[in-house]
């Protein structure tokens, strides 16, 4: 357990007050049940080894889905003044831009019922999965590149999905400025293969539906409706992406050396943002940042598919539609009120989601005057929540909140306490279906490996970052 003391703020705000080399204070999104299990591992240490970093502006910040990761925490978010701050790949972490696809159809839960086992092993049949999954898109080279540039437009123009779903997703699906010459051999290698796959761990593709409506507005904009059938799509750039971080992180260790730049924790190796190796982090980020908008793009396309031929139905009676795509795991600049005036800062999230409010530029025209949409995934078990960003978010934590559950307990652990069970059939007689690769990411993904959801969306609420729309609950999920 970390010996860090923290001062209550309010009822949803924690700081780790200003010591040492510690250039801002440290604070922690959480209500007062949430804290023990918080403390109970080095990730409000973390927090606090963040603020040691050069330029970061007004404090490092920690959302209620707070735990231990590479570096910065999971669920970690700070901003660096663009001329003298530094950008660090702890603080994006290594799987680039893993982010969460939500996806309604014009069916209801009565339609889909009684063709669930066949839906789900028709998914697990289109959607590649698990350790290394290769998926039957293979690119060459060129064509990889190609992708790395132009993300998820790439695969619209190859006949994966409709121009309209890029209207729906985080940076219309590609991020400008993606530079493929300083990205590794071996990055490329690894990511020609995996274009379309789900992967492993906490990745996964889940049939669900609207079980409750929090904001009827909110969710009659969104297109939202009690028991209409959705799908959550969670997965990142996969091997490319780990590659890039990988790769960097190498370089950035040398930067440190370089450039004077001292750490409390070696992991937050970083260099000046305005740095050559800065640049080049920022354009192979950017790379896989489109590696992963492309990658989910396809497998959208793929469960459109799956859909189809499992309920025999035409695509317009489907009608699976984008309703919002977020990234959680990014680094990107933009324009913040720091002491009352616009100022360009380069925000890192590492498990954490833009929550910008209704009016800010970014936000699709049609959710203009509701906010943008926020995913937020749960466990297989229980339930996931769509929300929207609010005006607490851009006066306090540089238009974020969180971006899940966040682990209570180590896959490890998670074994251990599913060993001699069967969670497929626990699941099963709940009425969830599940299918997956192997036993073991299923035994690692119990509910019980995970905090309450609902517990961090309320405190996300209290503390003003983001408004509940809706919760979705599974009906059925497939997993590497």
């Amino acid at each position: 357990m970390t010996d860090i003391k923290m001062k209550k703020v309010s009822d949803y705000l924690w700081e780790i007050p200003k010591h040492g080399n510690m250039r801002v204070p440290a604070r922690i999104y959480a209500t007062e049940t949430m804290v023990k299990d918080i403390l109970s591992d080095n990730a409000p240490e973390q927090a606090a080894n963040v603020a040691h970093l050069p330029g970061i502006v007004n404090y490092s910040m920690a959302m209620p889905d707070i735990h231990w990761g590479y570096g910065f925490p999971i669920g970690g978010v700070a901003a660096f003044d663009v001329k003298n701050g530094v950008i660090s790949p702890g603080g994006v972490g290594y799987d680039i831009n893993c982010g969460v696809r939500l996806m309604a159809s014009k069916l209801s839960k009565d339609d889909v019922l009684p063709k669930i086992r066949e839906l789900v092993t028709s998914l697990f049949q289109h959607v590649p999965t698990g350790v290394g999954a290769k998926g039957e898109l293979r690119v060459s080279q060129g064509v990889e590149k190609k992708v790395l540039v132009d993300g998820a437009r790439w695969a619209v123009k190859n006949g994966y999905g409709a121009e309209n779903d890029l209207e729906y997703i985080e940076e219309h699906g590609r991020m400008h400025g993606a530079n493929p010459s300083v990205v590794s051999k071996k990055a490329l290698e690894r990511g020609r293969s995996q274009l379309g796959t789900l992967g492993s761990g906490n990745h996964f593709l889940e049939v669900g539906y609207v079980s409750e409506i929090y904001d009827n507005e909110a969710a009659r904009v969104l297109g939202l409706e009690l028991d209409q059938v959705t799908v959550i799509i969670h997965c990142g750039s996969r091997g490319f992406g780990y590659q890039v971080c990988d790769d960097y992180i190498g370089v950035m260790n040398k930067a440190v050396q370089k450039y004077g730049i001292e750490l409390p924790d070696r992991q937050l190796c970083c260099a000046p943002i305005n740095s050559p190796e800065g640049q080049e982090y920022l354009d192979a980020m950017r790379c896989a940042i489109n590696y992963a908008f492309a990658n989910r793009q396809v497998i959208g396309a793929w469960t459109r598919e799956a859909f189809e031929e499992a309920l025999k139905l035409s695509p317009n009676d489907v009608g699976l539609r984008v309703v919002y795509e977020v990234a959680h795991n990014i680094a990107k600049f933009e324009t913040h009120k720091v002491n009352g005036k616009d100022k360009e800062v380069c925000v890192h999230r590492k498990g954490a989601t833009r929550a910008f409010a209704p009016g800010v530029k970014g936000i699709p025209d049609a959710y203009n005057k509701i906010g943008q949409p926020v995913l937020i995934p749960g466990d297989m078990g229980r339930y996931s929540y769509v929300l929207v960003g609010a005006e607490g978010a851009m006066e306090n934590t540089f238009g974020s909140t969180c971006h899940g559950a966040g682990r209570a307990m180590s896959r490890r652990k998670a074994k251990k306490i599913a060993k001699g069970r069967s969670i497929v059939r626990e699941l099963e007689d709940r009425g969830i279906y599940v299918k997956a690769s192997s036993r073991r990411t299923v035994d690692e993904e119990i509910s019980e490996a995970y905090k309450d959801v609902s517990n961090v969306v309320d405190a996300c609420q209290l503390a003003g970052i983001s408004r509940k729309v809706a919760q979705l609950k599974p009906l059925g999920c497939i997993k590497g």
